[in-house]
């Protein structure tokens, strides 16, 4: 089974891209990220016609959230994340899909830091913890796939020292998922390619891409389930260079049915 997670940074404005991608790669889950689209404006019938079924939480403008699936539809189970009623933001949906659990989040940038923003940023963080801990031990695999707006260590960015400021790279979020990984998550392309540089997303700016100037901050988190049955995994680099793409790549994991 092949899943796959993608910030297509305006589902609308890259729908193209977004459908040359699916018949390229033939993902069977795909966790998108920053519809920009509220729910009414979600192009299900395009979706449909690549043979996908969907499930979405989208946001007028902002934020936004989907599960895609090549095989039975997802089966909702929450499109909230747990903890604080007041959150409006459509950062969480989560799927039964199958043999998996999937969870699709875009989680809070939280710049300028300090600020509300990163305040905001750490809470929601406080909130995924809590409720990662609740699912981090099912019998089931559980795969939590998204633009996590956190640049995990040095060799997850191009030129570290220029980032130490700023809120994917300051001290409590990497912290924070470092309590993610030692709870029993493990971070999929890290484990296997410790050593290999990885970026997902490049700025439209200062030829970002082309110089290879990037961050690695979409990531799929394992629980020990999930992580029993992980085959291969990779990022689909050439998608950012494509007309009109999104400022993320594509990134797959793939793994072995239970």
């Amino acid at each position: 089974m092949k899943i796959a997670t993608y910030n297509v940074n305006s589902i609308n404005a890259r729908l193209p891209v977004l459908l040359r991608w699916l018949s390229e790669a033939a993902p069977d889950i795909v966790c998108l990220q920053e519809l920009k689209a509220p729910g009414e404006k979600f192009p299900e019938e395009a979706i449909l016609s690549a043979g996908y079924q969907s499930i979405w939480h989208g946001q007028k403008s902002w934020n936004g959230v989907a599960i895609l699936s090549r095989q039975e539809k997802p089966q909702e189970i929450r499109r909230v994340l747990p903890g604080d009623p007041e959150d409006t933001h459509s950062r969480y949906i989560e799927a039964d899909a199958g043999s998996i659990v999937i969870g699709s989040l875009y989680l809070p940038n939280g710049n300028p830091a300090p600020g509300p923003k990163f305040d905001y940023k750490l809470a929601w963080l406080e909130r995924f913890q809590i409720h990662a801990k609740a699912l981090v031990n099912m019998n089931k695999p559980v795969v939590l796939a998204g633009d996590y707006n956190i640049i995990p260590a040095d060799e997850d960015v191009y030129k570290p020292e220029r980032w130490v400021d700023d809120a994917l790279f300051r001290t409590e979020v990497k912290e924070a998922f470092r309590q993610l990984t030692g709870n029993g998550w493990t971070d999929a392309l890290r484990y296997l390619y410790p050593q290999q540089t990885i970026y997902t997303f490049w700025d439209y700016f200062r030829n970002a891409y082309g110089r290879n100037a990037g961050l690695r901050i979409d990531h799929f988190l394992l629980n020990p389930a999930a992580l029993s049955l992980l085959a291969a995994g990779g990022v689909d680099r050439h998608v950012r260079g494509w007309e009109k793409t999104s400022d993320h790549a594509p990134v797959w994991i793939e793994i072995k049915n239970g």
